[in-house]
């Protein structure tokens, strides 16, 4: 029998980001990831230059390292992570 590999279903982070993307562009962008089946996106502060977000992600199977290098790319860095759920 095989046997599964736990799968990050869940995961709540702390994110950093420029103004630009705009969040329904920055949303849909990370919706764009295999394993991404829903994204929700809070605007915590904001300021000058950047936004703070709390960034909820729902998958089946989210690559963590996929998912901070996707957003990366975007300008966006994870501050932490505050929650994670593997099933």
């Amino acid at each position: 029998m095989k046997e599964l590999k736990p799968k990050i279903v869940h995961v709540v982070l702390d994110v950093l980001k420029p103004h630009q993307p705009a969040l329904p562009e920055f949303a849909m962008y990370i919706g764009e990831l295999h394993g991404v089946t829903k994204v929700d996106i809070s605007l915590v502060e904001m300021d000058e230059k950047t936004e703070s977000l709390r960034v909820i992600i729902y998958g089946n199977n989210v690559d963590y390292d996929e998912l901070r290098d996707h957003m990366a790319e975007q300008g966006a860095v994870i501050h932490s992570v505050d929650q994670v759920v593997v099933e």
